[in-house]
């Protein structure tokens, strides 16, 4: 089953954040959310697959943003349980694809920062009430995060150009499996620099063993290359597995031994 939230790392253009669709009698909307919405989430908010959380103002403090409202296609919800795992495969290949037009960057960048997006579809009794959309927030952390950053009025075009440091992903620790995760303005000692392709789009998967003696050797060269080839450097990588690839990944990310 895939993820509640899509690591990043993967159209709509927001209208201006407002109220929008909040708690109903019973807890079931059966309306569809409303764009551009901003919310106090948490994460054991996201870790829900549905959620009637409150509005609030765009301009004060929110962990989440609404950044695609959307139906499920009819042939795909037709006869189809509101837990159907193919409902969930569909929503990350359109709001991954979204995510990262929504942020701006490309997608390498958005896949190494601290942005992520949880999705919500109506709860069983609403799906029997003909419910049938689904809403994809933008949010201030991942899965690993113990609780969510308050993000800017709106989050539209935050990954364009340069990005500021406070969105993109560190680490503190001797290495990058079991470190902190923190943003690159606070101190650390290892920097995602890069991505890299593993496979192409219309690969089966190829294993675990293949795609991180891949990985490792492709981000050796990539961190290098970023470092400007010094003599000597230390760099790590992050692979993904079957599940992730299933979803639609095929990128792993790079990292280079640095503070800066």
């Amino acid at each position: 089953m895939l993820s509640r939230l899509a690591a990043a790392a993967m159209l709509l253009v927001l209208t201006a954040c407002g109220e929008g669709v909040g708690s109903v009698s019973g807890g079931d909307p059966v309306e569809a959310p409303e764009l551009g919405a901003c919310r106090v989430l948490t994460p054991e908010d996201v870790a829900q697959p549905d959620n009637a959380t409150e509005t609030v103002d765009c301009a004060d403090d929110h962990t989440a943003e609404t950044f695609t409202v959307g139906t499920f296609p009819q042939k795909l919800a037709q006869g189809a349980d509101v837990k159907d795992p193919d409902l969930g495969a569909y929503i990350y290949k359109t709001c991954t694809e979204k995510f990262q037009a929504f942020l701006g960057g490309d997608e390498s960048t958005v896949m190494r920062s601290l942005l992520s997006w949880a999705w919500f579809r109506p709860t069983e009794d609403a799906w029997d009430q003909g419910a049938r959309w689904y809403r994809c927030d933008v949010i201030g952390g991942t899965e690993q995060s113990e609780e969510l950053r308050t993000l800017p009025k709106t989050a539209k075009g935050l990954l364009g150009g340069r990005p500021d440091d406070k969105w993109m992903t560190c680490a503190n620790g001797e290495a990058v499996s079991g470190s902190e995760k923190v943003p690159c303005t606070e101190p650390h000692n290892w920097r995602a620099v890069t991505t890299i392709k593993v496979g192409r789009e219309e690969d089966p998967y190829p294993g675990d063993e293949l795609v991180e003696a891949r990985t490792r050797d492709f981000c050796s060269d990539s961190v290098g290359a970023w470092m400007n080839y010094p003599v000597d450097y230390e760099f790590g990588y992050t692979y993904f597995r079957e599940a992730e690839w299933k979803a639609g990944n095929r990128r792993s990310i790079c990292w280079a031994a640095t503070d800066k």
